[in-house]
């Protein structure tokens, strides 16, 4: 009797890891063909993070609120709060929401499968971005409003990149990307192999490179931005709109095409 059921175990989980092989192996196929190759995943993360960093620093500049720094935003309005400055909480809230929306926003359209969907995405984030820019010409506008755009516009950027081949990351949330950094370098000291390593050379010490080069990028995009907004305040948004304006374009040459969704039940 017991060997029986013993048997019988056996068998439950055999049948469980073929449907869960068998479930992954399928999720594999659609990753290989709807995302993008690790091969550009890496710079683009770079390129974003920069950019991240750049509107970020614009932002504190010009209206004392951050654009993608949350975790920043949440502190101030709880100080200000409590000090009982209601219109400055209110200032250093309004991100809060604008953020999250973007990030809505930009899930929505990814999980619409449009065609080319980071082309779309790069392109309403420089839409937004444009119309910050050209708020300094139209005469004495509510800040709130270009708070609202910029940080709008990185919520939505911030879905465009969530990982670099294996290894999750964020654009604008830096706490986290060296939250990871921490971790794989305590790994890699204790020589712990890489679990979900994807080739021989994937280990921690490389995560972990990898994590520091994104927080250097978001760095030096900060430190870009406070160097030139002093010089040239109206245009300061310019270069990264214009950079991505260029990813859109070339975005459908960096992922593929979607093709319609299949249903799981059909065959």
């Amino acid at each position: 009797m017991i060997l029986a059921s013993a048997v019988a175990r056996q068998r439950y989980h055999s049948n469980c890891e073929f449907r869960y092989l068998d479930s992954s192996r399928h999720q594999d196929t659609q990753t290989t063909k709807t995302s993008m190759s690790p091969r550009y995943q890496i710079p683009l993360a770079f390129l974003l993070a920069l950019i991240a960093g750049y509107v970020d620093s614009y932002s504190v500049i010009n209206y004392k609120v951050f654009a993608s720094f949350m975790s920043g935003n949440t502190t101030m309005t709880g100080v200000e709060a409590g000090r009982g400055n209601l219109l400055d909480a209110a200032r250093d809230l309004l991100p809060i929401p604008s953020f999250v929306a973007g990030i809505f926003i930009g899930t929505f359209i990814l999980h619409c499968n449009p065609r080319h969907p980071l082309a779309q995405l790069f392109t309403l984030v420089a839409v937004l971005l444009t119309a910050a820019i050209a708020t300094q010409f139209l005469g004495s506008l509510p800040v709130w409003i270009n708070i609202v755009m910029l940080s709008l516009a990185m919520g939505i950027m911030n879905t465009t990149i969530t990982r670099a081949g294996a290894q999750a990351l964020s654009l604008g949330y830096v706490t986290g990307d060296l939250n990871y950094l921490g971790q794989h370098i305590a790994l890699a000291v204790k020589r712990e192999p890489l679990a979900d390593a994807q080739h021989s050379r994937d280990t921690h010490t490389r995560r972990a490179a990898l994590l520091a080069a994104v927080w250097t990028a978001f760095f030096l995009g900060t430190l870009i931005a406070g160097a030139i907004a002093s010089r040239f305040t109206v245009w300061t948004l310019v270069p990264p709109t214009l950079i991505l304006l260029t990813l859109a374009a070339v975005a459908p040459r960096l992922m593929p095409a979607r093709s319609k969704r299949v249903s799981l039940n059909q065959k």
